[in-house]
């Protein structure tokens, strides 16, 4: 079914994203920082909002909606409704929902928040994960416990790898350059470096980068690697005590 996904920057340095069904002509869109980019692209496109999907309460995943909202559909995570704008539709972990003509599969994926969900579409392969995984990184732990965010990585990481990983924000600079100094010698992350800062300097997105390049250099996933708990001082420690102190470091970094 041919998709067409649309990153759209906002704010300073958040993502929102539209997918679009041209067979149906119905549109979703994933998170509304801000009304007034996105609203461009739908004039621009000739597209109405059918649905929009909440990944997590934060403001700038939402602040925008009142603007946008009209007569779309728009679904969130049950367990976060009572501090998410008004739903037409809560969901939890496991539902399968019709988006767009496809299904979208729900992943509980608290850790940044306690209630944040991710969108899985596996036709067409955009996995909507917001401020959980991230490019290079994953959320700041500002609710949950670094046992779940782990948890919730492994939900993620188990994705098809041909995945393409739609986040929330443009931090991935910052976050290579961490992992680096968690593994200065790990080439492929030495090699996403060398194309992050090639992209950012020629006003390239680095998001949505695909799972597959996730799995190979992002060090939250990689938890469970013996190379990287032994390159931080850690053998053979626990996968969910080795993310802690990653998520740890980076909050000093």
């Amino acid at each position: 079914m041919p998709f067409e996904l649309i990153t759209i920057p906002c704010l300073s340095d958040n993502y929102a994203f539209l997918v679009h069904n041209p067979e149906t002509g119905q549109t979703a869109l994933i998170d509304v920082p801000e009304a007034a980019p996105i609203q461009a692209v739908l004039d621009k496109r000739g597209w109405t909002l059918t649905d929009i999907l909440l990944t997590h309460h934060h403001w700038d995943h939402v602040e925008g909606l009142a603007d946008l909202q009209h007569a779309a559909r728009v679904i969130g995570a049950k367990a976060d409704a009572h501090r998410l704008p008004d739903l037409d539709l809560a969901v939890e972990e496991g539902d399968v929902i019709k988006i767009c003509g496809t299904s979208v599969q729900i992943f509980d994926v608290s850790g940044h928040t306690v209630g944040h969900i991710a969108f899985y579409m596996p036709d067409p392969g955009y996995a909507f994960t917001a401020d959980s995984l991230m490019a290079m990184g994953c959320g700041r732990l500002f609710e949950g416990t670094a046992a779940q965010m782990w948890a919730s990585m492994l939900k993620l990481r188990a994705l098809p790898p041909e995945t393409l990983i739609c986040s929330g924000h443009e931090y991935t600079a910052s976050n290579v350059a961490f992992a680096l100094t968690l593994e200065p010698d790990n080439e492929p992350i030495i090699l996403r470096a060398e194309e992050i800062k090639a992209a950012r300097n020629n006003g390239v997105f680095t998001v949505p980068s695909t799972l597959a390049a996730e799995l190979a250099t992002n060090p939250y996933l990689r938890a469970d690697d013996p190379a990287l708990s032994a390159a931080m001082g850690m053998p053979g420690a626990d996968p969910a005590a080795v993310f802690a102190e990653i998520r740890a470091r980076k909050d000093r970094f």
